[in-house]
């Protein structure tokens, strides 16, 4: 990413901070209220306050821990999944019906069978994170593979490939901008879904906490926990995405969102091969590009190099009639 775009994004953040921390401080009351919102600065000064404890980082650490366990369940399983729905049709008439049944059901309404379900909330609260990110990395993955061109495969097979090969070779290599796709969407899934979770049935985490300071109308509070959840969830987003890039480095690239990859400029177009018209049976001059007789380029008689050099027959001198054409 250029300079010049890393200024631009900082100072559109800088901007919204800017408002708010004006919104709040004149205590704009229009349409919405601004008056009981905390100032920019509140939180900033209460976010530096917890910072300086060991609660605020075990909370960090406990959300994070059942994000990475979850959404890790999720990735594995929703590639599997959606790879055999995808290739094989048995698969695909035992697990479709249920799973399309399943799909439409929100993760975060699946908390009172997580609670029936699992001796401990954390064991409950990684079920609920792993189902939220598993459906958009099954569809993604079952699209991306279903998509591929069968030429790759029989290529494989017919250089003596084995299934097996084709799989690891053609298949989740040519799905990989798909599947990562799915998991982009999965991430963000997951913290919204962890967190709700920990607010709900949670000791722990960051959505606890902030669920504690709703209940002690502590706003400042709130606003970090907001704040801690937007940036763990861009850090871990943006770790989905940069791994994506690197898996799929060989992938030819015009333009991306951090504007690397390759420039359209840099693509050559290939050269457009066009044949001269043909000659007519009667030996008469055709139409021909810069001048040239008879379907022959400029320069060359007979069908022949300009010098005057006929294949086979030694050289003609110039002003010779070659090919039934007067020079």
């Amino acid at each position: 990413m250029s300079p010049g775009r890393r200024v631009l994004r900082a100072g559109s953040l800088l901007a919204a901070l800017a408002l708010w921390q004006a919104l709040t401080s004149l205590d704009v009351h229009l349409w919405l209220r601004f008056e009981q919102f905390p100032t920019a600065g509140e939180v900033a000064s209460k976010l530096a306050g917890r910072a300086a404890t060991g609660p605020y980082w075990q909370d960090l650490a406990d959300s994070l821990r059942r994000i990475v366990t979850g959404f890790a369940l999720a990735a594995v399983l929703g590639v599997a999944a959606g790879t055999a729905v995808a290739r094989s049709r048995l698969a695909a008439d035992l697990l479709t019906p249920v799973l399309e049944v399943l799909r439409p059901i929100p993760a975060i309404a699946l908390v009172p069978v997580a609670i029936l379900l699992f001796p401990s909330n954390e064991q409950g609260i990684v079920f609920i994170t792993c189902t939220a990110a598993f459906f958009p990395v099954l569809v993604s993955t079952r699209h991306a593979v279903a998509a591929l061109s069968p030429v790759w495969e029989e290529a494989v097979l017919t250089m003596g490939g084995s299934r097996w090969r084709v799989l690891f070779s053609v298949v989740l290599p040519g799905a990989l901008p798909g599947i990562f796709g799915g998991l982009s969407v999965g991430i963000g899934v997951s913290w919204i879904c962890v967190i709700s979770a920990e607010m709900i049935s949670g000791e722990y985490g960051v959505g606890y906490r902030t669920w504690q300071d709703y209940t002690v109308v502590d706003y400042p509070g709130v606003f970090v926990g907001m704040t801690t959840i937007g940036a763990l969830g861009w850090l871990t987003a943006t770790t989905v995405e940069r791994l994506g890039h690197r898996l799929t480095a060989w992938l030819p690239r015009t333009s991306n969102a951090d504007g690397a990859g390759i420039r359209t400029a840099d693509i050559q177009p290939a050269r457009r091969l066009s044949a001269p018209p043909a000659e007519r049976a009667d030996g008469a001059r055709g139409e021909a590009p810069n001048g040239a007789r008879g379907g022959v380029p400029s320069g060359v008689r007979g069908g022949v190099p300009g010098n005057g050099e006929r294949a086979g027959r030694g050289t003609a001198p110039q002003g010779t009639a070659t090919g039934g054409t007067a020079t």
